[in-house]
């Protein structure tokens, strides 16, 4: 667990990756706990008392990471991970159960959490796993090994193509493309060594 000395030797946790967080409860007491315990100098809270209200939020604020309470009235938990992830949003949720519910995690599973905490809430620990489920889900979202030079390889074949079909219709822009092409050469060279544009 990652902590600090204070400058009177106390130990204090702190969440160290700046992070934009919405936390989803009913609870009002929850949320002000979770806003007093998640905040830091790099961390900041928002709070939503039920899942309309969250995806209200979710759009002004695009936040890192959310913390769900699966058990609300109205727009359940569930039903706030389905909305998201049919709207296309790839925000990683932690859901919040309770001990014994295990059915409702594997239903938020399903639904498309990204992980899971269990009432009563360990803050500090809840801290810590935010800062693990938004890592784990920054590392499954980045290409593989490879994948960028591909798309760089088929970026510079596509540009090729459009270049040559604008010179058969403007040979005035040779120069353009010319420089273009000089351009693309160097960054694919960068990148990729003995790559260059098609």
């Amino acid at each position: 667990m990652s902590s600090s000395l204070d400058q009177d030797g106390s130990f204090f946790y702190v969440q160290p990756d700046a992070l934009k967080v919405i936390f989803v409860d009913d609870d009002p007491i929850l949320r002000e706990f979770a806003v007093v315990n998640l905040t830091t100098e790099e961390t900041t809270v928002a709070a939503a008392a039920d899942g309309a209200t969250a995806l209200k939020v979710v759009d002004g604020l695009e936040p890192d990471i959310m913390v769900l309470d699966l058990d609300m009235p109205g727009m359940d938990g569930v039903a706030v991970l389905e909305t998201l992830r049919a709207s296309g949003r790839d925000l990683p949720v932690v859901v919040i159960v309770g001990r014994e519910d295990v059915e409702a995690i594997d239903r938020a599973f399903q639904a498309g959490a990204d992980g899971f905490a269990v009432k009563p809430l360990n803050w500090r620990l809840l801290a810590q796993q935010l800062r693990f489920v938004r890592r784990a889900h920054g590392a499954a979202r980045r290409p593989e090994p490879g994948e960028a030079e591909r798309q760089l390889q088929r970026l510079a074949a596509e540009s090729s193509t459009f270049l040559r079909a604008a010179l058969a219709r403007d040979p005035s822009l040779r120069p353009l493309a010319a420089d273009f092409a000089r351009i693309a050469d160097e960054v694919l060279s960068a990148l990729i060594p003995g790559a260059e544009a098609a």
